[in-house]
């Protein structure tokens, strides 16, 4: 914490926490083969989610120009569209079809999000900086410089989450989606370490959004788009950075005015580890559903029951579900459930669908399938509760697991077997079973939006790992253009 007398203008040093993201963004080399893989995958992920995004119209009004008409001839590109934008609007635009379907991938600890959410940022800035480049005669940026600041951005993002809760004091977890695009877009623009901390010094300035939209009675769309937001505004100030705005170098340990003041209880930020390449080697994917992902596990358990219970819906007398401690905080809901929004980040809802109809997919969190009867008729009979080993093995950073239980009771007294799951197939112990299941998905994806031309053009891309990570991006943001 700074001591530095609030009634002297003389500027202080720049916070150090703002300084340690400068030295890792701008000198840090990553030489970890398996993050560069697992960038690779989700890369290939996030833009497969975004495809499949592009299947609802409520994600597909966000797209575009924020003003009608203000597009930017050989500007950055959204993918799956026709659109070429300023590249902070671009990152608006692309954040928001990543993170639509909640399909993306996700980092639990004492803060949660999902860092590839930071794709918005860094691509529209790739894309951008790379057409700017191919015009002054300048190289482009590759694939690899993407999957370079992709890595950097989720340890970032990750590190700061781990021993740091901003949803416990009110703040959603975007802030650090901010925070990481911040840092990582001012560096691909050409910006110094102190432009970094600069930039970085006016994304905490900014505080943080609230976590209302994404709790009961306030659960809403927001929280598809956040990031989407939170990518904007990051690129806003990486521009501002490199054009020499002025930083703040207190913004942290400012007294009274500073961030740790006024947002954080006075509290410092903890750090359980240096920056590295940790986060991306062992990041979550969300592989077989689009659930919440402290439900994931939770999901397959009941995925697991579906034969021996969708027979006897109406036998059923309770359903006993554990889960982690978070889990209960956030996604154990009752009570009606007002829209997609809701339902994705319900527990009970999450667990019910599959047991009724052995699926769960983007679409079963529609109206449609929310009207039938039977989904509310097994939620009043769930209860939810914390199994302390599970909260204990969510925490362990040898583990990071995410478990999950169900178990059915019947009215004759008969019950199933408990049927529990410690981590999921898109856990980092499950790589081998899950990248297989990863590019299925990748490949549906595409095919449900693009071409059969594009389509193929992109996974013959993508097949040769070195190939893939020396095409310059433009190349692939074209693959992808409408």
């Amino acid at each position: 914490m700074s001591h530095h007398d609030i009634r002297s203008a003389a500027r202080p040093q720049p916070d150090q926490p703002m300084v340690d993201i400068a030295d890792y963004v701008a000198g840090y080399r990553i030489d970890s083969k398996e993050a560069y893989d697992t960038a690779r995958y989700m890369l290939m992920d996030s833009l497969g989610c975004a495809m499949l995004a592009m299947r609802f119209p409520e994600m597909v009004k966000h797209l575009g120009p924020l003003v009608p008409g203000a597009t930017l001839a050989g500007g950055a590109r959204v993918p799956g569209t026709s659109w070429e934008l300023d590249p902070a609007q671009a990152a608006y635009n692309i954040g928001v079809q990543v993170r639509w379907l909640d399909f993306n991938d996700t980092w639990l600890a004492a803060e949660w999000g999902h860092p590839s959410d930071n794709l918005g940022a860094i691509l529209a800035v790739a894309d951008y900086v790379s057409r700017r480049n191919i015009r002054e005669g300048q190289l482009p940026l590759t694939i690899r410089d993407v999957l370079t600041a992709a890595i950097k951005a989720h340890e970032i993002q990750g590190c700061y989450a781990l021993k740091n809760s901003f949803n416990r004091v009110g703040m959603d977890h975007v802030i650090l989606v901010r925070l990481a695009s911040t840092a990582v877009a001012t560096h691909m623009l050409g910006g110094s370490k102190a432009d970094i901390v600069n930039a970085v010094s006016h994304s905490w300035i900014d505080n943080g959004a609230l976590r209302t939209y994404r709790h009961a009675p306030n659960t809403g769309p927001r929280k598809s788009w956040a990031a989407g937001d939170a990518c904007r505004r990051a690129v806003t100030h990486a521009l501002n950075a490199v054009k020499g705005c002025e930083g703040y170098p207190s913004a942290l340990t400012a007294k009274t005015w500073g961030f740790y003041d006024v947002a954080f209880k006075g509290k410092a930020f903890e750090f359980e580890r240096g920056f590295g390449s940790y986060v991306m080697e062992n990041v979550l994917f969300k592989i077989s559903y689009p659930a919440e992902f402290h439900a994931q596990t939770a999901v397959e358990c009941a995925m697991k029951l579906h034969p021996q219970v969708a027979g006897k819906l109406d036998s059923i007398e309770r359903i006993q579900i554990e889960t982690q401690e978070a889990g209960v905080r956030i996604i154990d809901k009752t009570g009606p459930l007002a829209n997609y929004a809701d339902r994705d980040h319900c527990i009970q809802y999450m667990v019910a669908v599959p047991l009724i109809f052995g699926r769960l997919t983007a679409e079963d969190y529609n109206d449609a399938i929310a009207a039938d009867p039977r989904i509310d008729a097994l939620r009043a009979r769930m209860t939810v509760k914390e199994n302390p080993r599970f909260t204990k093995d969510y925490f362990d950073p040898g583990k990071r697991f995410i478990g999950n239980s169900v178990q059915v009771f019947f009215a004759d007294g008969s019950k199933t077997e408990k049927v529990s799951i410690d981590y999921p197939i898109g856990h980092r112990k499950r790589r081998a079973e899950g990248i297989p299941v990863l590019l299925r998905k990748f490949e549906a994806a595409l095919a449900g939006h693009l071409s059969a031309r594009q389509v193929q053009r992109i996974l013959a891309a993508s097949r040769d790992p070195a190939s893939f990570e020396a095409m310059p991006v433009p190349q692939l943001m074209g693959f992808f253009a409408a």
